[in-house]
């Protein structure tokens, strides 16, 4: 278990029961079950006071977790039939990005989605989820690719944001994730979005401009990390903890203000600590906002997302 920096009070209380219950394991006569029950309910209830009163900073903390369910679990378990399609046939295959066709529910979609990687050699290789432009071109190819043959779109975005580097710019991020934001407003199908972790800037933007919007409990969705806001308004990088409060980059926030439709409840102590719980609740999601699009012809569609982005921010202004 990785333990955030919250939770080193945590951390002591599991870590000893678990000591406890070692000991007993090499020695058979000694009988430590009341001792670390007791360890075990006090650490539940600790658990439970910690996620209970999250700072929007421990949020950003937890939605960046290593153990979280990432974009290629969730593929796993909630679609079947999944054919993964590569390249934006100009340039490249960014394996940042995910996405090809499948079943959801034994009906036909295309799923798109941020890959971070889940140890240090697949992080590499994903590039931690940071997409360069030919990964958005990509998304583009896709999602043309599901308006011509009537397929709803689902996209999972887990992000800290569009890849900066030199040749990322030099061959037209921006103009990519412009195109793929564009792409998400025009085509005639159903697009349904999850942020299931990081939804970091435009490189955010660029996949979840859809009918409808999820984020997981202890998800964060802004226009630029706290680090980097910080480094910008303070010249201080370390003053994180006030930009992510002045940002209001959480689930919560974002429902209040309207720009997300649903918050996805998380297992107490996070996604990480029941992957299995998290990935069925995000499917369950899912099943629902592509049910409330049902029936929406192509024009519908445009119209509902239209109007849907004119609302953003209207509600909870206020607040």
């Amino acid at each position: 278990m990785n333990y955030l920096e919250f939770e080193k009070p945590l951390a002591e209380i599991e870590g000893k029961a678990e000591e406890l219950r070692a000991l007993a394991s090499s020695n058979a006569e000694m009988d430590v079950a009341d001792e670390a029950a007791a360890l075990d309910a006090k650490a539940a209830v600790m658990l439970r006071n910690l996620y209970g009163k999250l700072s929007r900073w421990q949020k950003c903390q937890v939605a960046r977790h290593p153990s979280r369910p990432h974009c290629r679990d969730y593929v796993e378990a909630l679609f079947t039939e999944f054919t993964p399609l590569a390249g934006d046939r100009n340039f490249a295959d960014d394996l940042a990005v995910t996405g090809g066709m499948a079943r959801f529910n034994d009906r036909p979609v295309v799923v798109i989605g941020h890959e971070k990687g889940h140890d240090t050699q697949s992080r590499l290789e994903h590039n931690f989820g940071m997409a360069r432009p030919e990964g958005y071109r990509k998304a583009i190819r896709l999602m043309e690719l599901a308006d011509r043959f009537g397929l709803p779109v689902v996209t999972l975005v887990d992000t800290p944001g569009a890849f900066p580097g030199k040749g990322a710019e030099e061959r037209g991020q921006s103009e990519a994730i412009a195109r793929s934001t564009q792409a998400c407003l025009t085509i005639g199908v159903p697009l349904v979005s999850v942020i299931i972790g990081e939804g970091g800037s435009g490189g955010a933007v660029a996949f979840a401009t859809g009918n409808r919007l999820a984020m997981l409990e202890h998800s964060i969705y802004s226009v630029i990390s706290p680090e980097g806001c910080a480094s910008i308004l303070w010249k201080d990088a370390e003053k994180m903890r006030e930009a992510a409060e002045a940002l209001r980059l959480t689930a919560q926030d974002l429902l209040a203000l309207g720009v997300t439709d649903r918050v996805i409840a998380e297992p107490v102590g996070g996604a990480h600590r029941d992957r299995a719980a998290t990935v069925a609740r995000v499917g369950e999601a899912i099943a629902a906002m592509l049910g409330e699009l049902d029936g929406l012809d192509r024009a519908g569609l445009v119209a509902d997302r239209r109007r849907k982005f004119l609302q953003l921010g209207r509600k909870g202004l206020a607040a």
